[in-house]
C-alpha cells in the first residue's frame, strides 16, 4: 500500500519524511510491530465523514489533544482498510455495518500522518506512520469506547488545518 501510495503522492513535502519508512522496510524493519521505536511503526486511521462533511475528531487525555481514531496494527488484522474499520469502531462505537462507503480493499491510504510521539515512562519517542482510511457514515451512534478517549466531536472539514488533514481529505471528496 504504501508504494500504491507513492505513486499517486500529491504532498511533496512529506517525501521525506516517507522515505525513512521506504528505507526501513528495505532494511527488513519489522514496521507492523507497536514496540519498533527505533525507526518507527505503522499505524492505522480511521476516519468517519458524515453526510454534512464533517470529520469525526477523538479528544485524547494522552496527549492531551484532538486527533482522528487511529492505533497499532492487530496480528489478526488481514487488510489495512479492516484495520482501519476495526480501530474506529474501537474508539467511537461505529461499526461496520454503519458505515455507508469505504475503500476496498486494496485501495491506498489518502493520507500517510508521520507524527513524532514524545518519550513517557516506559516508551522512548519515536515516529508513528499513520495509514489513515477515510470511512462515510450516515447516522452513527458515537461513543467513546477506550480509556485515552475523552470525548468526541464532528468537525466541519473547512474548519481542519488548511495544510494538513483538509488538504487531503479533499483527495476523497471532503472539503
Amino acid at each position: 500500500m504504501l508504494f500504491r501510495y507513492l505513486e499517486h503522492y500529491r504532498y511533496p513535502p512529506e517525501a521525506n519524511q516517507l522515505i525513512r519508512l521506504v528505507r526501513a522496510l528495505d532494511e527488513g524493519h519489522d514496521v507492523t510491530s507497536c514496540t519498533e521505536y527505533r525507526i518507527g511503526h505503522v499505524t492505522i486511521g480511521g476516519i468517519a465523514v458524515d453526510r454534512d462533511l464533517r470529520v469525526l475528531l477523538v479528544r485524547h487525555t494522552e496527549p492531551e489533544r484532538w486527533l482522528t481514531p487511529s492505533g497499532p496494527l492487530d496480528p489478526r488484522d488481514v487488510s489495512l482498510v479492516g484495520a482501519s474499520l476495526r480501530e474506529l469502531e474501537r474508539q467511537t462505537g461505529i461499526r461496520a455495518r454503519d458505515i455507508t462507503s469505504s475503500p476496498d480493499e486494496q485501495s491506498a491510504p489518502f493520507d500517510i500522518d508521520v507524527r513524532s510521539v514524545p518519550a513517557t515512562n516506559d516508551v522512548p519517542e519515536h515516529v508513528r506512520f499513520d495509514f489513515r482510511y477515510a470511512h462515510w457514515v450516515d447516522e452513527a451512534d458515537v461513543r467513546p469506547l477506550i480509556g485515552d478517549s475523552a470525548r468526541l466531536s464532528w468537525l466541519p472539514a473547512e474548519e481542519l488545518h488548511p495544510c494538513g488533514l483538509k488538504s487531503k481529505l479533499s483527495a476523497v471528496g471532503v472539503g
